[in-house]
């Protein structure tokens, strides 16, 4: 498969942003709320802290500047396995669309190749691609299964997500051990019962509580 004329990744991937993040607007911005709230801007300890604001966001939203064509680079291998594939336990941050706050987690993924495998370093790589942006757990869930379903056409793609929010810890309800989890399944993981009934388990067994 020749993904580098796969459109359809880019769409899936919502990759829209080619230019580079405007740090001199955020530092801005980041001024004028510390001047909202009361705070000096100039003041030691933060007068640098725009910049420092901005400077993390480049890295903390890096998702929405990530080529999905770079990201596979070629890793894609004629293999003859048509087992389960599972790469579990995959640490994401990612901040929740509505209050800019984080959430944070594990991501659990599994295919069944039909014709082609992809380097185990990928999946945590498109994890990430997807998780750092602006998002919503349930967007995020679906967007990963959707874009290697895309890009590996496997007999079936699951997805598990399971997060802290802090939007519900620190503010709102302030629920300290709430943990949201979200699934995807698709091809064989959603029509099948054992198949899916086997990658749950296997996620299961051994797995600690979510905590930070």
């Amino acid at each position: 498969m020749d993904i580098a004329c796969d459109d359809h990744l880019n769409s899936i991937a919502s990759l829209f942003c080619d230019s580079d993040i405007d740090i001199k607007a955020i530092s801005k911005s980041i001024q004028d709320i510390l001047k909202a709230i009361g705070e000096d801007p100039e003041r030691e300890g933060l007068e640098d802290t725009p910049e420092r604001v901005a400077r993390s966001y480049e890295e903390l939203l890096a998702g929405y500047r990530t080529d999905p064509q770079k990201l596979i680079n070629g890793a894609l291998f004629d293999v003859p396995y048509d087992g389960m594939v599972i790469v579990r336990d995959i640490e994401f941050y990612s901040m929740c669309e509505h209050h800019m706050l984080p959430f944070i987690g594990r991501a659990h993924v599994a295919y069944i190749p039909q014709e082609k495998i992809i380097g185990l370093s990928k999946i945590p790589r498109i994890v990430d691609m997807f998780s750092r942006r602006l998002q919503i757990q349930e967007k995020m869930t679906r967007q990963i299964a959707e874009f290697i379903d895309a890009v590996l056409k496997p007999a079936g793609v699951a997805v598990v997500v399971e997060a802290l929010h802090m939007c519900s810890m620190i503010r709102g309800v302030k629920k300290h051990d709430s943990r949201m989890t979200t699934s995807t399944m698709l091809g064989a993981f959603r029509k099948d019962m054992s198949t899916r009934m086997e990658f749950l388990n296997n996620i299961s067994r051994g797995a600690e509580r979510l905590h930070f």
